[in-house]
């Protein structure tokens, strides 16, 4: 069985290495992955990762894996930020605030599809101009659901988060693993 990386994301790739796993082809979907009219973040962020998911073409012997990651502030989606200014919005509106973040992920293999999602509370302590202009210098907060990532510089404005580490990375592992096993997908140990 061949697994297929549906995403351009190197977070990803880095953490499917943690489960012993290398993909044997990276093709990130190209998808519309606008928010829908008043959609809420969790059914966003499922409805992405199940979409990447149908665009792949897949070989009889290919299993494929897809992800999305959002930043939720109450029904806010705060998405990658488009440049510096939107970047210091997003942090800012989380500034000394908990908010969500939501990692779907979806596995194809023939016509089937298997999903699964993760949520985490997240609270990020009250920023300083000199911290968020600090951080912004860095440009770490580039492609970056709600602007920032909490394995880089990012990571010494979180005190505190209740779930998934890797799934505020971009990919719950031990959900991620389950999903490929019920697949008929296991990586060779």
């Amino acid at each position: 069985m061949r697994l297929v990386l549906g995403s351009g994301s190197p977070r990803r790739l880095e953490l499917l290495a943690t489960l012993g796993i290398t993909p044997d082809d990276i093709r990130p979907p190209d998808i519309d992955e606008d928010p829908l009219p008043a959609e809420k973040p969790r059914d966003y962020c499922r409805r992405i990762a199940r979409s990447k998911a149908e665009a792949l073409v897949l070989a009889d012997d290919e299993v494929a894996l897809c992800a999305d990651t959002t930043v939720a502030l109450g029904r806010r989606i705060l998405g990658k930020p488009a440049d510096a200014g939107e970047a210091a919005q997003f942090l800012l509106s989380l500034s000394g605030r908990r908010h969500r973040v939501i990692t779907a992920m979806a596995v194809k293999r023939g016509d089937r599809i298997w999903t699964a999602d993760v949520v985490t509370a997240v609270k990020m302590k009250n920023l300083s101009d000199e911290e968020l202009n600090a951080y912004l210098a860095t440009d770490d907060w580039q492609g970056k659901a709600g602007g920032y990532a909490i394995q880089g510089p990012a990571g010494a404005f979180i005190p505190w988060i209740q779930g998934s580490y890797t799934g505020v990375m971009g990919l719950a592992v031990a959900e991620a693993a389950q999903l490929l096993k019920t697949a008929g997908y296991e990586a060779a140990r």
